[in-house]
């Protein structure tokens, strides 16, 4: 499986993002991989990423760190991502955003499954330094 965790290739990592363990590169979920993707697609998919916002907030779903994971996984790139609350406005709008992002990015050259979760938790500490002083939060 080849995975890129939170933050997309050039991003930090899981690391100090408020993200538990069994999310990012050294989760094994037990899954193979057909074949391997391009060598761009999961870069492709964290750029598209970066460019679906939120409505109430108008920042980016990675910013946000609403984005958990983007994996290659049996012929698919697989985006992890959660809402800000369980009752959140955008939460069928996002995911369906995402997924369209996504898939123009890498020409539909592969399928596109976008999951919600739930765990762990989105908290603001999850969001990056630029977007949380954006939002009018103290950043580090």
């Amino acid at each position: 499986m080849t995975t890129l965790a939170r933050g997309g290739p050039a991003g930090g990592g899981a690391e100090g993002h408020g993200v538990s363990p069994g999310v990012g590169p050294e989760c094994s979920r037990g899954t193979e991989q057909l074949e391997p993707p391009a060598p761009d697609v999961l870069d492709a998919a964290w750029e598209a990423l970066r460019g679906v916002y939120d409505p109430e907030l108008y920042l980016d779903v990675v910013s946000l760190g609403l984005v958990y994971d983007v994996r290659y996984e049996l012929g698919a790139v697989v985006v992890e991502m959660t809402m800000t609350t369980p009752g959140c406005p955008a939460s069928e709008v996002l995911p369906e955003m995402a997924r369209v992002a996504i898939t123009g990015a890498v020409g539909g050259s592969v399928e596109v499954d976008v999951r919600v979760v739930w765990d762990p938790p989105w908290s603001p500490a999850m969001i990056d330094a630029d977007a949380a002083r954006a939002l009018g939060f103290r950043a580090g």
